[in-house]
């Protein structure tokens, strides 16, 4: 199949970053008898695969901006157009030697997210969409699944650690959620999350607190796969906005009012919308 050259653009750059996360991961595996724990080697790990991308990015479309997880901004100044990109999605994951962490690669356009992919190079899968030609698996066309009873759902999500804001709304919606659904998975990466939704593995998956380059390139992937994406008040900026709700077509309105409900996101008291 004949790949957009943005697309092609994308993979290089991740596979080359990739590489290097294959070595270390196989060298974290090791580590993990240490007392002292790998956290120091895979920090390095993550800043080599930042390196990496940015120098394969830069390299090919020299007049891009760039958003990266690990160095901030960059690229060329007062672009229109700008990479969004998250070098190793999925850290905690890697640093304990799990195998489920991607690298995540979204162009923005004029404000806009026109294609995205995240490959996961443990499994070999390329997730990968351009706004307008559809959403792929490799070089399968994928589709989002067609469940429209939350009794046969099965949700994604991720609960904020530590201090982290958005605990108690996320633990406030667990209760729910696990009631009238299949089953709730917390995986720990969520632009796997979102590619899962897209791919028909997920019907939904909601998170708050998540940074522009956790979700730029599944935002795209969802949406061309036939997908809702929104915030979790219905708000339609799920990339700076707070918060994320991705769906199916069929459960994007229950699965949106039943958050809405048990967290108290996006209603309203006396006319005053509280968050979300």
């Amino acid at each position: 199949m004949l790949r957009p050259p943005i697309v092609n653009v994308m993979e290089s750059a991740a596979r080359k970053a990739a590489r290097g996360l294959l070595h270390d991961f196989g060298e974290v595996e090791q580590l993990q008898v240490s007392r002292k724990g790998p956290a120091d080697f895979v920090s390095e790990a993550d800043r080599r695969a930042d390196r990496t991308l940015r120098n394969e990015l830069t390299r090919a479309r020299p007049g891009f901006g760039l958003l990266i997880e690990e160095s901030g901004t960059g690229g060329a100044v007062g672009a229109e157009d700008r990479w969004i990109v998250d070098p190793l999605d999925g850290t905690t994951n890697f640093l304990h030697g799990i195998p489920h962490f991607s690298i995540s690669i979204a162009h923005e356009s004029k404000g806009d997210l026109v294609a995205g992919m995240i490959l996961d190079p443990l499994r070999d899968e390329t997730f990968w969409a351009v706004r307008g030609k559809g959403a792929f698996l490799n070089n399968r066309r994928l589709r989002v699944s067609a469940r429209d009873r939350l009794a046969d759902a099965v949700l994604a999500t991720g609960i904020p650690f530590g201090l982290r804001p958005g605990k108690a709304e996320m633990l406030a919606a667990l209760g729910p959620v696990m009631e009238r659904t299949a089953g709730v998975r917390r995986m720990g990466a969520a632009s796997l999350d979102l590619a899962y939704v897209a791919a028909g593995r997920y019907e939904a998956f909601w998170e708050i607190g998540l940074a522009p380059w956790d979700v730029a390139a599944g935002i795209v992937i969802v949406r061309e796969a036939g997908g809702f994406v929104t915030e979790i008040g219905g708000g339609s900026d799920p990339l700076d906005g707070g918060s994320i709700l991705a769906t199916n077509d069929k459960l994007h309105g229950p699965v949106g009012d039943m958050l809405r409900e048990a967290t108290g996101i996006g209603r309203r008291r006396g006319g005053a919308r509280i968050h979300g």
